[in-house]
């Protein structure tokens, strides 16, 4: 076997690999937002769930893939991998989201946006980062550092789902008089759950990004890689429990977790350019400004049952921004261009569409529905028939 069969093998299966961990995250959102949601809205979530992995992906097969990146053509590995790489990506743009609108969002509307979200939204903003580029040689040409997404991923996905909360409007009942209806979790086994698939799959997501390990020194980088996304994770947990601790006196479990996953959103800009220690910073910070940003959104009655905004859209910023601080030879002036550019479109080009299929299907269930549960409207099956549900 002659050395560049050998590369384009294991890149291969790399990819393969990375892709399959990708997956993880599919069931790992839908248990952490059949967790935080009421039990009489858990079928809903995964259904949603479900298609919208469907959906996206098949967007992202027939338009998406070839706007993003110009062809199919690859030469390093099988091009059915690196289609099958990237696809693992799109999906989570909208999972993003419908995490935030969750108990309110009908299913029909969400997977019209969906299909516009995986075949021109999304591409449109890989191929001026990671793809063909249309912008190349303008003013608004992108030199951003982003390894796996901080900004084209988690950002794109948290700019949407603002648009949809600004539209959409909260839950039934959850500002009321001036206060704020505290809505607990249904079941936190399926939150941790859920959250810890998703660190899995992390690996795969930052892991996979360096793109290679036909070498020793991309081995390298690939494990690096993923030692500095696992730390960020753990930094962010510590850090939000350590803020709730002294906030509350109590370790709030689902603000630990989302402490985690702020630090592995942060991280996702640039994994690949730390030393071991910069990650524990940029983790800690993340975890905080989960804690901090929870309490914001919600004070701007921005109802986000699952703490998406504060995760992705928050920490999509500053994980982006984090590289021009962290990494010497990377500018924070065009990461915060990247971070202007891709948040305007994104916010607009969601706003857009989200107003327009609003206008002929309502995204928001009526009051009546919420009150009874979306389970039994949109899906006529309910995830827990035999227990009471509330109101």
């Amino acid at each position: 076997m002659i050395p560049s069969d050998f590369a384009y093998i294991i890149d291969t299966f790399f990819a393969l690999f990375a892709m399959t961990l990708i997956i993880f995250m599919v069931p790992g959102f839908a248990m952490l937002e059949a967790g935080l949601v009421r039990t009489k809205n858990v079928t809903t979530v995964l259904t949603v769930n479900t298609m919208i992995y469907a959906v996206a992906s098949m967007a992202f097969l027939l338009v998406g893939y070839t706007w993003a990146f110009g062809s199919w053509e690859n030469d390093s590995m099988s091009i059915w991998a690196a289609f099958l790489f990237q696809m693992a990506f799109v999906g989570k743009t909208v999972n993003i989201m419908s995490g935030g609108v969750s108990e309110r969002a009908r299913i029909v509307p969400l997977a019209l946006f969906t299909v516009i979200m995986g075949a021109v939204i999304y591409p449109t903003v890989v191929n001026v980062s990671w793809g063909a580029d249309f912008l190349e040689g303008t003013l608004l040409d992108l030199n951003m550092y982003d390894l796996a997404g901080s900004t084209v991923i988690h950002s794109t996905g948290g700019w949407a789902l603002l648009a949809a909360i600004m539209i959409m409007g909260p839950r039934r009942g959850r500002y009321q008089d001036d206060k704020i209806r505290v809505i607990p979790a249904s079941n936190i086994p399926l939150v941790v759950l859920g959250a810890m698939l998703l660190w899995i799959g992390w690996f795969g997501f930052n892991g996979g990004s360096v793109g290679s390990i036909a070498s020793k020194e991309n081995a390298d980088a690939v494990a690096l890689t993923i030692m500095n996304t696992n730390t960020a994770g753990l930094a962010g947990a510590i850090a939000a429990g350590v803020v709730m601790l002294i906030q509350y006196r109590r370790f709030d479990i689902t603000m630990i977790l989302n402490g985690a996953l702020g630090g592995l959103v942060a991280i996702t800009a640039g994994p690949d350019l730390y030393t071991i220690y910069q990650p524990i910073i940029i983790g800690i910070v993340g975890g905080v400004l989960v804690v901090f940003a929870v309490t914001m959104f919600d004070k701007l009655r921005l109802d986000d049952p699952v703490g998406a905004l504060s995760v992705h859209l928050v920490n999509g910023i500053w994980g982006t921004l984090a590289v021009g601080i962290f990494a010497p030879d990377v500018s924070f002036l065009d990461q915060l261009k990247g971070v202007a550019v891709v948040g305007t479109f994104a916010f607009i080009a969601s706003y857009a569409v989200l107003y327009l299929i609003n206008r002929l299907i309502s995204f928001r269930a009526e009051e009546d529905l919420q009150l009874e549960g979306l389970d039994v409207s949109e899906c006529g099956l309910e995830s827990y028939p035999e227990f009471k549900r509330a109101i």
